[in-house]
């Protein structure tokens, strides 16, 4: 339930109401809370993640993740239910391509992912050791001021640690030529070497990252922070370590991603 940092408003559940396979095609599909647990409980209840056997068991307890209790806290508990699918026990890899075909989600505050992490932080808590945002997305229609589902962006962040980002200077936006990427399945592509990591759609680049320097001097930290990736030959650390898939539709937040009004 800890929203990702960003105080969004969904939770995320081992479920097939939100995760599920149908011909063929992997759906994460958001619902109202409200319809598993009612209403009541929504709005003055407890809600605990903590389960019995190791499938079941909460996977983050940071930011309240784990248990909530809307009549102590005063707010009520998180008002969507969704799914978010890691590959960190199955498949990791280090330098590779890769295509992902996938039609995205249409609904205002929807916030689609797809994304790496690092499996073992082997630079430290995030954003040290990195973290490659192939495709994030807004199911809001073209009239949202940050954009809608007629657009998408590709991120790196990386930094020697929290607050510490230079995200900005890894980022790039596609906007759809007509309609939207809601109507139809399109092919993200990212193609990542020691030299650069580049992301793309149907063949087209998005976002073009050289690693042409090392990435402490690349990001324009400041001389007196400790640099994490000094010791390192590879240019290109911290995304030259082993990185696992995240796959994850959010709704909302309370972050710059969804601006006022």
């Amino acid at each position: 339930m800890g929203g990702g940092g960003n105080w969004e408003f969904e939770y995320y559940t081992n479920n097939r109401t939100n995760s599920f396979v149908k011909d063929g095609v992997l759906h994460l599909q958001p619902t109202l809370t409200e319809d598993t647990l009612g209403e009541e409980t929504l709005r003055t209840g407890d809600f605990n993640l903590w389960g019995g056997a190791p499938a079941d068991q909460c996977t983050s307890n940071a930011f309240y993740g784990c248990e909530r209790n809307a009549q102590a806290s005063g707010n009520v508990l998180n008002p969507i239910q969704s799914a978010r699918v890691r590959s960190v026990n199955s498949f990791a890899f280090k330098y590779g391509k890769v295509e992902i075909k996938a039609k995205l989600p249409k609904g205002d505050w929807i916030w689609p992912a797809i994304w790496l992490l690092p499996k073992y932080n082997a630079y430290g808590q995030w954003p040290a050791s990195g973290e490659i945002d192939l495709v994030e997305s807004r199911g809001n229609d073209a009239s949202c001021s940050a954009g809608g589902r007629d657009t998408f962006g590709s991120t790196l962040h990386w930094g020697p640690g929290y607050p510490m980002d230079a995200f900005e200077k890894a980022h790039a936006e596609y906007k759809h030529d007509s309609g939207t990427l809601a109507d139809d399945f399109h092919v993200y592509g990212l193609e990542w070497t020691a030299e650069h990591i580049i992301t793309s759609i149907d063949g087209k680049e998005v976002l073009n990252f050289p690693f042409d320097q090392d990435m402490f001097t690349k990001g324009e930290f400041d001389a007196s922070v400790n640099n994490p990736w000094q010791y390192e030959t590879e240019q290109s650390a911290p995304f030259n370590q082993e990185f696992y898939f995240v796959f994850n539709v959010a709704v909302g937040g309370t972050n710059d991603y969804w601006p006022e009004g």
